[in-house]
């Protein structure tokens, strides 16, 4: 019997392997992104020609999240065992399925299930993506540090979040068949997506022998249990904001603002997101407790801001304020999870960093949910300024004990 020995590849060739690996992950995370928020721009439209209320609109939206949090905790740390891309090529081809879903039919059943599929597959991917990345990155570049795949990995995230309703709300204004155009755009990028990611290099050794399953569990540092809890309040109130701008916030612009264009709906969650980013990335040297800090006034203001341009009925301070509390949220978001990461003893620093998504990712559907049921019995403006009061009492609830020295 003979046996075959392998050379390994050149250190060269496997550098520029691992740097088009990089930016492949990189492409696939952010379209994977993107695609999660499509519906945003398209919701009043299913609410004109489907009958959607405002609260089917955030049941549908919550959705997501639900999916998201399962999806974290029940499959977001496998591939440290399985691989990234025996992860990832599920999770992209999860979203593909959603869109094919999205496709199919705009019954608000098969929709609800078309965002629990999307979520479960952004719950498998963020992770993985982001280690992914990180991995990739030190073996095309070794020596360099993370910092270049950390910001890709940001740019990619929000990025993407940014880019999905701009392509989505315009589409839907000047193509034929808005519920379905840019379903069936995403749908080719995602598989295009998947069957890229399956060529990029693994970067985890996976063992032969099976390991016995467990789901993410949550970790709480016992000696920093105020500024941890701090921190998940802080998650939960920026992905507040940010989830207001995937829902509801449309609806507001097109009926309270009267400026239905379908173009400008995606615009205004692609800034509210694209702030977020920017902001993020211009003051990701700045020290943890500063970034915090920066968050919660930024997002105190825009939350303001916007609330008096609902009822003032002015589309630019409405901008203006969701700018404003976008980048805050960026920041807010990033500070907290670098503050929990350095609470967290190595060992324990994942679970840690899992119970502020979880504290986020409540916050994305908790208080959206909590909007579109007092849209029913209250005027719009009303009902956001409720949303907005009660954001700003957990901001202040937990800015004294997040940014303790």
């Amino acid at each position: 019997m003979t046996s075959v020995l392998t050379r390994p590849a050149p250190q060269g060739l496997r550098s520029a392997r691992h740097e088009r690996g990089f930016w492949t992950i990189a492409a696939a995370f952010a379209v994977s992104l993107a695609f999660t928020v499509v519906p945003t721009p398209l919701w009043a439209i299913y609410q004109r020609h489907d009958g959607y209320s405002t609260i089917a609109v955030t049941v549908a939206f919550a959705a997501y999240a639900v999916g998201v949090i399962v999806s974290l905790f029940l499959a977001g740390h496998l591939s440290d065992r399985w691989g990234r891309r025996r992860v990832l090529v599920p999770a992209i081809l999860l979203e593909a399925a959603a869109a094919v879903l999205f496709l199919t039919s705009t019954s608000l059943g098969v929709v609800i299930v078309a965002r629990v599929l999307s979520g479960l597959g952004v719950g498998m991917l963020t992770a993985t993506a982001t280690a992914h990345l990180a991995e990739l990155h030190a073996t095309a570049r070794p020596g360099t540090g993370r910092g270049r795949a950390d910001l890709v990995a940001t740019v990619a995230n929000l990025g993407g979040f940014a880019f999905g309703p701009l392509v989505a709300g315009l589409l839907a204004q000047y193509l034929t068949a808005p519920l379905r155009t840019s379903y069936a755009v995403f749908l080719v990028l995602l598989l295009a997506a998947a069957g890229a990611v399956s060529r990029v290099p693994e970067t985890v050794t996976v063992l032969p022998q099976r390991q016995r399953y467990r789901p993410q569990r949550v970790a709480v540092p016992t000696a920093a249990r105020p500024r941890y809890f701090a921190a998940g309040g802080s998650a939960f109130a920026a992905l507040s904001v940010l989830g207001l701008f995937t829902s509801l916030a449309p609806a507001f612009v097109g009926g309270t603002l009267h400026h239905p264009s379908r173009a400008l709906a995606g615009l205004v969650a692609s800034m509210v997101f694209a702030s977020g980013a920017i902001a993020q990335v211009l003051l990701r040297r700045e020290p943890v407790r500063r970034q915090a800090a920066g968050g919660l006034v930024l997002m105190t203001a825009g939350l303001l801001t916007l609330t008096a341009g609902v009822w003032a009925a002015s589309l630019p301070v409405f901008l203006l304020g969701g700018v404003v509390a976008g980048g805050g949220a960026g920041v807010l978001l990033k500070g907290a999870v670098s503050t929990v990461a350095d609470l967290a003893p190595p060992a324990t620093r994942g679970e840690a960093v899992a119970g502020v998504f979880l504290g986020g990712y409540l916050g994305l559907t908790v208080p959206v949910l909590g909007l579109g049921v007092a849209t029913q019995y209250l005027p719009a403006r009303v009902a956001l300024l409720g949303f907005a009061a009660a954001v700003i009492l957990v901001i202040g609830a937990v800015s004294r004990r997040l940014l303790r020295r």
